[in-house]
Order: C-alpha cells, then structure tokens, then sequence
C-alpha cells in the first residue's frame, strides 16, 4: 500500500477547475495548474493522470457545481420555467463573483485549437449533451400538452443554448450581469405560448 496523498484532492481538483475555466485547456500550463493545486506534477499524474484527464475531470465537477443549474432546470415543472431557469442559471454562472467570468465548456471549446482538440471534443460533446437533455425535456412538453403540437423541440433546445453561450461569450468579455440578465428576459419573450 502506498503512502496516503498529502493534500485534498477534492479542493485540488476545484483550483484546477478554476484554472481550466479561467484559462481554457491550452491556456492552462501544468506550471499553472500544479501551482493553484499546491502540488506537484507527480503528484498530479499520480492523482488525475495526465492533463487532458485533469481537464475531464475539472469539466465534471464544473457540471456538478457551477453548471448544476441545467440540470436542476430541467425539474422544473413546464417548459417554460425551464428555459427561464436555464437562462437565469446561465446568467449566474458566468458572472460568479470570485470565479472565472463566461463558460468552461463554452470557452474551452472555442479556445482550444488542434492540439487539444482530445480536449476540445470532449467540450463540444459536454455541450450537445445539455442541448440534447433540453430537446428531450421538451419533447416531453409537447407531449404533455405543455408546448403547442407544432413546436419543435430540437430548435426550441438549439435556441436556449444559442442563448445561453451567447451570454457566457459576452460574460467572458465583460458584459455585466444586469444587462445579460436582460438578454435572457428578451429571449424569454419569444417563447412559444402553451
């Protein structure tokens, strides 16, 4: 049996998430990530693997954190509370004071070139499955009744998500929070009576 770790690896992997969301996969160093860990490479290795598993591993604790608020959205008990939470929880996310302003997956995805691109698939695919999880979370709606017979549940997704990137894009380059919350309100409006 080894010798048990030296540090908190939960904590660890938040300054790495921190690090990727600020930074982007190829912005991020392993100088830059091993330092806001407060470990060292080997130790990193040892506990995450290399840093494209890191970053698998930092996208999922983002899902589960800061970006938990798609999934407690899609409980919501009509269509329409769920596209205002998702908007809302969108607008929250990406203008957290103390964190890093804008979208992990979002930014990630649009920052990360060729040589990450292992890493920029896994954020685009992160991406489609929340696009995916609304267009079946409406299909259900208007199968309830709850969203008109012809409304389309797949463009209906491919909208809020439109939306909801659009906002983490403009969080990221310093819109304020008021004025994206204002965006999500208008998008809002279009949306389709029950």
């Amino acid at each position: 049996m080894g010798r048990p770790r030296g540090f908190d690896t939960d904590e660890a992997l938040e300054h790495a998430m921190r690090v990727f969301w600020g930074q982007d996969y190829e912005g991020a160093s392993l100088t830059d990530l091993t330092h806001a860990m407060g470990i060292t490479r080997t130790s990193m290795y040892a506990a995450f693997g290399n840093k494209e598993d890191l970053s698998r591993k930092a996208l999922e604790r983002y899902t589960e954190g800061p970006a938990s608020y798609g999934a407690r959205a899609l409980q919501e008990p009509t269509a329409r509370q769920v596209a205002a939470a998702f908007l809302d929880g969108s607008v929250r996310a990406t203008t957290r004071p103390g964190c890093p302003t804008g979208c992990l997956g979002v930014q990630g995805a649009l920052a990360t070139g060729d040589p990450g691109s292992d890493a920029r698939d896994a954020l685009s695919a992160w991406c489609n499955e929340h696009t995916s999880l609304l267009r079946d979370r409406f299909r259900q709606a208007v199968d309830e009744g709850d969203l008109p017979s012809d409304a389309d549940p797949e463009l209906l997704a491919r909208y809020l998500m439109t939306v909801a990137n659009g906002i983490a894009v403009q969080a990221a380059g310093g819109t304020a929070r008021d004025d994206l919350q204002q965006v999500a309100d208008m998008a809002l409006r279009s949306w389709p009576p029950a």
